[in-house]
């Protein structure tokens, strides 16, 4: 359902508060890691706590991947993302107050949970069906620059005053959740489903049986799963790549790097939106064979220029290879299982992954795994993930 009086624009006002609200709460997410983490190092933590802190996040995903599309489908979208931005608010300020790192940002977890079906579910609602890619591209475009800022700005801050930069993580939930004010009230897109926790379950695997089942969104959920396992696996690695690749102990040096790959995803999400359809989504996996290829370059490198620009060239191929991927699984799922509940299942796919690849990359590092060695392994391993689900997809079309 589109919004009343609003078109099909994607400079609507609807549009225009969404991406406001969701610049604001991605910049949060990523300031805030970022300052935790100086958090656990000022704490004297382990090492291998640092993924745990993000295994953390990735686990409230999974265990409320069955009620939350269901929650983002039962109410007005921009209200349910008013909620989550609260709920990170709140997690945000359980760490500014000294209480449990870990807590603070499990809390934040749930938040962000519950927040992804809903901004991405909205987009179907506010845009017409061809300008969908479009309007992914802006919400990715929206969330990478988000990322470059939220990134730099947590790392910084942390160098300079601790304090200051989990101050800037409350203040930036907060104009967040004014953002989501300004979201015009949609009606429910399904309304009256049934609330009790077992009849939910039931809905949502029954949602995730009919995605798998299809090619197209079974394709799509492979795709953006091995995806963003991967994406959050190379940002940790970064964190303790840094000093032994370029002899550099800082907070700021590992956000810089997170900052290219934002800005090449940024041109990327660009080349996607001009370049694919919902029709040529196939165009985009060599990017993602490249990604894995990139990856085991950018480990070898021992100076920080190419590092940087190697890691634009990873952001790029990234943008191009997942826009369009978000895009197939939104139309096909809002035709099917309705938006929220397709973007939940993609959820519980990508943060299942994240999961493993988090859990594998905390016990090589526990057992003494060089960084630059598990990049390489990591770069082909993703590398030949891509490559068979490629064949895969080739394959079932010719069935």
């Amino acid at each position: 359902m589109k919004l009343s009086g609003q078109g099909s624009s994607l400079m609507s006002r609807g549009m225009l508060a969404v991406i406001v609200a969701q610049f604001f709460s991605a910049f949060g997410d990523n300031a805030l890691l970022f300052a935790t983490l100086a958090v656990l190092k000022n704490q004297h933590y382990p090492d291998w706590s640092q993924p745990v802190l993000q295994m953390v996040f990735v686990a409230t995903y999974i265990l409320l991947a069955p009620f939350v599309g269901q929650m983002a489908d039962s109410f007005a979208k921009g209200r349910v993302m008013m909620l989550a931005n609260g709920l990170k608010l709140l997690g945000a300020l359980v760490i500014c107050f000294g209480l449990d790192p870990f807590a603070g940002y499990a809390l934040v977890g749930i938040g962000a949970a519950a927040y992804s079906p809903a901004k991405y579910g909205i987009l179907g609602e506010i845009t017409d069906g061809e300008q969908l890619v479009k309007a992914n591209g802006l919400m990715e475009a929206s969330t990478i620059a988000a990322i470059l800022l939220g990134s730099v700005a947590g790392g910084v801050l942390a160098d300079w005053s601790l304090l200051a930069a989990l101050i800037a993580c409350v203040l930036t939930y907060a104009l967040a959740v004014a953002a989501n004010v300004l979201i015009p009230k949609l009606q429910a897109a399904r309304p009256g489903q049934s609330w009790h926790p077992v009849a939910m379950a039931r809905s949502f695997f029954r949602a995730a049986r009919l995605l798998w089942r299809n090619g197209e969104t079974r394709f799509s959920l492979v795709g953006t799963s091995l995806f963003w396992g991967a994406g959050v696996t190379l940002r940790f690695l970064l964190v303790l790549w840094v000093p032994v690749a370029l002899g550099i102990t800082d907070n700021k040096t590992p956000t810089l790097l997170n900052a290219m790959v934002a800005i090449g995803i940024v041109v990327g999400a660009a080349a996607a939106a001009k370049l694919v359809t919902l029709k040529t989504v196939g165009r985009c996996m060599p990017a993602g064979v490249l990604i894995g290829v990139a990856v085991v370059f950018f480990a070898l490198q021992h100076t920080q220029l190419n590092a940087y620009a190697l890691l634009i060239v990873i952001g790029v191929l990234g943008g191009f290879f997942v826009v369009p991927l978000n895009a197939l699984l939104q139309e096909r799922g809002k035709q099917t299982v309705g938006a929220g509940n397709a973007i939940a299942v993609q959820n519980l796919g990508e943060n299942s992954a994240m999961l493993v690849m988090l859990g594998l990359y905390s016990l090589a590092i526990k057992l003494g795994a060089p960084p630059v060695a598990t990049g390489v392994g990591f770069g082909v391993l993703f590398a030949l993930a891509i490559a068979v689900l490629r064949g895969w997809q080739l394959a079932q079309k010719r069935q």
